[in-house]
């Protein structure tokens, strides 16, 4: 069993990144594994750990698709459409009504704004 390397805060070598790292300059670790450790030591608690990977072996992000770009999008109209009524609410409708405003409470009047 070969264990990771572990390295400072900010002492780890050229040519390793975490995955964010790696993001920031547009590629992924594209499957690879993990070469190192990274820790950034904190005050009475445990330090945070961070996986490090090697840049030249990393491959570039994927492009965004038509449909990837239409996925949240039509997740977040799913959840402003009231399920009573069927119409776009405008907003999120919150989960613990389960429909929109007038639906939910429809004695009450509309503030008049």
């Amino acid at each position: 069993m070969s264990t990771l390397p572990i390295y400072r805060w900010r002492l780890a070598p050229k040519g390793l990144a975490t995955r964010r790292q790696l993001r920031a300059a547009g590629l992924r670790p594209g499957g690879q594994e993990v070469v190192a450790q990274v820790e950034r030591p904190r005050r009475r608690r445990p330090p945070l750990v961070a996986f490090l990977y090697r840049v030249d072996r990393a491959v570039p992000v994927r492009p965004m698709t038509s449909a990837r770009w239409a996925a949240p999008a039509a997740a977040n109209r799913a959840r402003r459409t009231c399920p009573t009524c069927g119409r776009d609410a405008g907003y999120v409708i919150p989960a613990h009504l389960g429909e929109c405003t007038p639906c939910a409470f429809p004695d009450s009047e509309p503030c008049a704004a």
